[in-house]
C-alpha cells in the first residue's frame, strides 16, 4: 500500500536523519527514508522543500536544512502546582528555535552576568535571545547602552523621560544622562539545570 506523504511528513524525515547522522541524506537514501522508487520523485520533494524555505543548496550545491534545529517531541502537559495525573502522549514535535525565535534574521543570543533582572525570572548565566528592531512598548525588557554602559532592564517611558527599571530592589532605576541606544528587546530566556 502506498503511503501519501505531506510536505510537512518529508520535513520530519528528513530532519529525524539529519539528527542521527548529522548529516543530511543522500538523494538514494531518501528515497529510501521517504518510502518512494524513484530519484525523479525525491527531486520534486526536494523542490518542494527549498520552495517552502526548508533546505536550500550552498555555494557547492549539496542541500542543507535552512533550520539546523533540535526538534523534541512535545509529550503534553504537567501541572505545576498541585500533582495531578501527567499525560504522556506524543502531541507534535517542537523545535525549539522555532518556537523561541519568531524573527531568526533579526536575533541573537547573550549570555546574562549579574543579578538585576532575577524577578524577571533572568538569572546569572542565562542565556537571552535578543529582537533587534521590534517596536518598543512600557514594560518590554531590552538590551540597551546608557551612558557607555550595556545592561539589561525593563523599558519605562512616561511623556519624554525614559527610565530602565531593575527586576530586583537592590538596583535604583536608570535615567539616561548624555546616551540612550536600544539594541532589541529580550524575547526569550534559556536555563540550563544539571549542567
Amino acid at each position: 500500500m502506498k503511503v501519501k506523504r505531506t510536505l510537512e511528513d518529508v520535513e520530519k524525515i528528513i530532519a529525524i536523519f539529519f539528527r542521527e547522522n548529522r548529516r543530511m541524506p543522500s538523494y538514494s537514501e531518501m528515497a529510501n527514508i521517504i518510502g518512494v522508487r524513484s530519484k525523479s520523485v525525491v527531486h520534486f520533494w526536494v523542490k518542494k522543500l527549498i520552495a517552502a524555505g526548508v533546505m536550500h543548496k550552498d555555494a557547492k550545491g549539496f542541500l542543507v536544512l535552512a533550520r539546523q534545529s533540535l526538534a523534541l517531541p512535545l509529550a503534553g502537559e504537567v501541572c505545576a502546582g498541585f500533582p495531578s495525573p501527567a499525560e504522556e502522549e506524543l502531541r507534535d514535535i517542537v523545535s525549539f528555535d522555532e518556537y523561541l525565535v519568531a524573527h531568526p534574521e533579526k536575533s541573537f543570543l547573550l549570555s546574562v552576568t549579574g543579578d538585576s533582572m532575577i524577578g524577571a525570572g533572568i538569572m546569572d548565566k542565562d542565556l537571552v535571545i535578543v529582537e533587534r528592531g521590534r517596536e518598543l512598548k512600557n514594560g518590554d525588557i531590552i538590551l540597551a547602552e546608557v551612558d557607555s554602559n550595556w545592561t539589561i532592564k525593563y523599558f519605562c517611558k512616561k511623556g519624554k523621560t525614559v527610565t530602565l527599571q531593575a527586576a530586583n530592589p537592590k538596583y535604583p532605576p536608570i535615567i539616561p544622562q548624555t546616551e540612550l541606544r536600544i539594541a532589541g528587546v529580550i524575547t526569550a530566556v534559556v536555563r540550563k539545570y544539571n549542567k
